[in-house]
């Protein structure tokens, strides 16, 4: 019996998390769980699985959860301090990261600290803090399963190879919603029009980055990080129809591909689950999802996120993380109404032209990044607002 820490359980990873722990009762159990803002999800997350511990991040609504799960006997937590004291309860066996953006961070690294297992959906993790994270991880002997279905993947592909064996890495893009849009229309896309997602049932701020590919770019990044890899040894192939997750090419020219229905609960299943192998089937792979593979390049051109975050990755350091909070601040706005899809790139590129690279060697370095570029970032969106 495993006892899962789901950090981020009311969204689209961590419910489909608990789909899992549902389906093994026998091999798993919800001992804690956290989410950022949607308290009413949590208490009934928590009223259904019963965890020992509950956190939500966001400190004002800690009255309402307190009062929904009065007479529980569920401890409560709130705050960031609260998900990071969950993340780090030494009751659970393993802890899956699947908070949005660089919230995931800290969490993440005090689990690791306090020798958690890591099953990782937060990409942003890595992006921000890949060095210091996968150094963690080693010093600690503490395995970072992913969960992202591209890695998940690559991790498969390895089993039985090794990194050393690695030529190079394929990672598949559903294209997103706009992959046919022609170029000049692209300016002109809507929130509403990029969360209607073709293959993937997503949250809103991963759907909007897919239909801009900065979500292809960070797992680029992640990749980078998990496998050990150079940016020159990751290419992206478009795949639209969402069956081939990855695929990797090794030294002796053989390429092993990772296929499946486009289901997130199968990576997740895994990463529960390594190494063990485990006998449900969420979806079955048929001829029918197969008939028709495709593969194309990407529209670098006109998707100029994709090539930030391998600039990003190149100069190291601070740049990736600025990169991620220009791109937080700048989806949240779109989401907001407050600027056009064609400014998201637009908040990217100005950040990244005015950001001085240091090392990104503490996590105080990486905060106060964060902090600063979302300043400069908020800022360009009124401007480009006219306010």
């Amino acid at each position: 019996m495993k006892t899962i820490s789901v950090l981020g359980s009311t969204g689209s990873i961590g419910t489909q998390t608990l789909d899992v722990v549902e389906a093994y009762p026998e091999l798993f159990q919800a001992g804690a769980l956290a989410a950022n803002r949607r308290w009413e999800m949590l208490a009934e997350q928590a009223r259904k699985f019963h965890p020992k511990a509950v956190a939500i991040g966001d400190e004002t609504c800690y009255p309402q959860l307190k009062e929904a799960l009065s007479g529980s006997g569920i401890e409560i937590l709130a705050g960031e301090s609260g998900v990071i004291e969950l993340a780090q309860r030494q009751d659970q066996d393993i802890v899956l990261s699947a908070l949005v953006g660089v919230a995931g961070l800290k969490p993440t690294v005090a689990a690791l600290e306090a020798g958690k297992p890591i099953a990782l959906a937060n990409k942003e993790t890595l992006v921000v803090g890949g060095e210091l994270v996968t150094k963690l991880a080693k010093q600690k002997g503490l395995p970072l399963l992913p969960v992202d279905s591209e890695h998940s993947a690559i991790f498969q592909a390895l089993q039985g190879r090794g990194l050393k064996a690695i030529k190079r890495i394929i990672l598949t893009a559903s294209g997103g919603p706009f992959r046919k849009v022609p170029a000049e229309k692209l300016s002109a896309m809507t929130a509403a029009e990029a969360l209607q997602h073709p293959t993937w049932n997503m949250g809103a701020k991963i759907t909007v980055d897919s239909s801009s590919l900065m979500n292809k770019g960070f797992e680029v990044l992640e990749a980078m990080h998990l496998f050990e890899v150079s940016l020159d040894q990751i290419d992206i192939w478009v795949h639209p129809q969402s069956i081939v997750h990855s695929m990797v090419e090794f030294l002796d020219g053989s390429v092993i591909a990772q296929m499946g229905p486009p289901d997130m609960r199968t990576p997740i299943q895994y990463a529960l689950g390594y190494p063990e192998c485990l006998t449900h089937s969420w979806q079955t792979l048929s001829v029918q999802h197969c008939r028709d593979l495709t593969f194309e390049e990407p529209r670098w051109n006109d998707f100029p996120c994709l090539s930030y975050a391998f600039e990003a990755g190149r100069q190291g350091g601070t740049m990736p993380c600025c990169l991620n909070a220009a791109n937080e601040i700048a989806v949240a706005a779109f989401l907001e109404g407050k600027i056009t899809f064609g400014d998201i790139p637009k908040i990217l590129r100005q950040a990244m032209d005015n950001h001085t690279v240091t090392a990104a060697s503490s996590l105080e370095i990486l905060s106060e990044t964060d902090a600063e570029v979302r300043r400069c970032s908020a800022a360009y969106v009124k401007q480009l607002m006219g306010v």
